[in-house]
């Protein structure tokens, strides 16, 4: 399960991916075969997310890792690198950014 607190220590990335309406499900396909077969097993990963908006134009992924340099790693393998050039062909934008939490709050 994905926590989000201001004290984890490690790297946070969103990921957003400008979709359309006929290939939204061919992209999230793409991204939970990419999480369940690589992603997850990595060195350094913590947890995920994928989020899909109403609209189904638009996709976020939510993704911890122990440290930033373990998430570049998994970026630069030669299996992720195959699998995002096919999930960025399916894609209007595509954008990982790096995040720290500064700031949460629950009731």
């Amino acid at each position: 399960m994905t926590t989000i607190a201001k004290e984890f220590q490690g790297q946070t990335v969103i990921c957003t991916f400008e979709v359309t309406p006929g290939t939204a499900h061919d992209v999230l396909d793409a991204l939970a075969d990419a999480y369940d077969q690589v992603i997850r097993h990595q060195a350094g990963y913590v947890s995920g997310a994928v989020h899909l908006n109403d609209a189904q134009t638009r996709i976020a992924t939510y993704s911890q890792w122990r440290d930033r340099r373990d998430y570049q790693a998994m970026l630069r393998s030669d299996e992720m690198r195959n699998r995002n050039r096919a999930i960025h062909a399916m894609c209007r934008h595509f954008e990982p950014v790096m995040y720290e939490v500064i700031e949460t709050w629950q009731d």
